[in-house]
């Protein structure tokens, strides 16, 4: 199993790509639209800021080859800030316009909030199951860092949330092969470890069914 890892100067890959090579994946880290084209699944993580993020992006085309990739049978899964650009627009810093993939805006935690940044450990609460997840563990905790969130979201395409100071924060968040992680899975202990190995073997059985429909064909 193949993943890229997609390197646009704003991410802890490192954590990232060990905990993906423990699930016994061979990963590719690149910038090049290329060398990620030979992967079988495509993971976006993201440290920093959306407006900074999304001109990297679209100046190395990484934007325009993740917005090909649903017509292409392609999983993709955005951690943190990566999951943040997967949506229309975010007013971090100024309006910048986002990969559109999900629906909804990245908008500030309104003031008021007990502590901005939300940082720590939180537990989700499933509303509704992920295609890709047979099931959750009895201790849901996982580790956020941020102080942005998605709003005004398609409430199909919210599978988790987070309570945070009378916020319901979307933590789990997708669309057909697009997967959104508000928090960081690589750093979330067991569980999140839990999470990738679902997601993982979600994307193994898609190819074995693709690889099944060709030999069928």
């Amino acid at each position: 199993m193949i993943i890229g890892i997609i390197d646009y100067g704003m991410g802890n890959l490192f954590s990232v790509e060990q905990a993906l090579k423990k699930l016994e994946c061979t990963v590719i880290v690149s910038d090049d639209p290329k060398i990620l084209g030979e992967a079988e699944a495509i993971l976006l993580p993201g440290v920093g800021a959306f407006p900074d993020a999304m001109a990297l992006l679209n100046q190395k085309g990484l934007s325009s080859f993740m917005q090909s990739l649903p017509e292409k049978n392609i999983p993709l899964l955005g951690i943190c800030l990566g999951m943040q650009l997967l949506y229309e627009d975010s007013s971090e810093g100024k309006m910048t316009e986002g990969l559109g993939l999900l629906k909804g805006r990245i908008r500030r935690f309104e003031k008021g909030t007990d502590r901005i940044p939300h940082m720590g450990w939180n537990r989700l609460h499933f509303a509704r199951m992920p295609y890709w997840l047979d099931d959750t563990q009895s201790d849901t905790h996982v580790y956020f860092v941020h102080s942005f969130l998605a709003m005004e979201t398609a409430s199909e395409q919210v599978w988790a949330t987070a309570e945070y100071s009378g916020v319901e924060v979307p933590g789990v968040v997708g669309d057909g092969l697009i997967t959104g992680m508000q928090f960081h899975p690589e750093k979330s202990g067991d569980f999140g470890h839990y999470l990738l190995e679902q997601w993982i073997a979600n994307v193994r059985r898609n190819q074995d069914e693709q690889v099944s429909d060709i030999s069928r064909n």
